[in-house]
């Protein structure tokens, strides 16, 4: 009797530590794809169609940031104070600084003019009425009168200089303060005036006299 043995192949030789088929390569490319997705997602969102999502608090902090900034008067008022013309800085009306620089500049010249020629005339008549015959009379042609005149004069345009540069001073503070409360006024942009005629109904008469004709005039604010 033979014996006759059936063939079996050799088994395959697995290489330890490597897993071999697809499944390992599909599990691999999903675990590198999370760990560049994930990053992404943390710093912005988008959709589908690749537009970034804003987010609602860069909105509102965009509006914000574009609002028209009004002054507060009481602090214009201070600067004013503190500075002429800071407060008009602080409100954006920088054309008006010179102005009120001029301003004190005239007032600066009113005070030294009248103050020199107060004290010409002063020390003139004081020379004159002294009754001392040894001091020189720098004005013989004018009278004990005429001088005493020429000095009140300059010395009320004297204070009256110094009147106008505290007026000026307080003006300035004004302004300031006023304007600062203007910018916070809301006009509408709609003031017109309209005038169209119309028929005014006469009292006590009736018929084709009834009506007159006349003008309307509207104000629109």
């Amino acid at each position: 009797m033979t014996a006759s043995a059936a063939y079996q192949p050799a088994p395959a030789q697995h290489t330890p530590g490597i897993t071999a088929g697809p499944s390992c390569a599909l599990k691999v490319s999903l675990i590198f794809l999370l760990l560049i997705i994930l990053p992404l997602s943390g710093k912005s969102q988008q959709t589908g169609s690749g537009i970034t999502v804003v987010s609602e608090h860069t909105i509102e902090a965009d509006t914000l940031a574009k609002q028209k900034r009004i002054p507060s008067p009481g602090r214009a008022a201070m600067l004013s104070a503190a500075l002429p013309g800071l407060g008009q800085a602080y409100n954006g009306a920088f054309w008006k600084i010179p102005i009120i620089y001029a301003g004190f500049g005239g007032v600066a010249y009113a005070v030294n003019f009248n103050n020199t020629e107060y004290q010409v005339f002063r020390k003139a008549y004081l020379a004159k009425v002294d009754g001392n015959p040894n001091t020189i009379d720098e004005f013989p042609l004018y009278s004990d009168a005429a001088l005493k005149r020429a000095m009140d004069y300059y010395r009320r345009n004297l204070e009256l200089s110094y009147i106008v540069g505290v007026a000026l001073y307080l003006l300035n503070i004004l302004d300031a303060n006023v304007q600062a409360h203007l910018m916070d006024f809301d006009v509408s942009e709609d003031l017109s005036m309209r005038l169209e005629p119309q028929l005014a109904p006469l009292p006590f008469l009736a018929g084709p006299a009834s009506h007159a004709p006349g003008f309307k005039l509207t104000f629109r604010f």
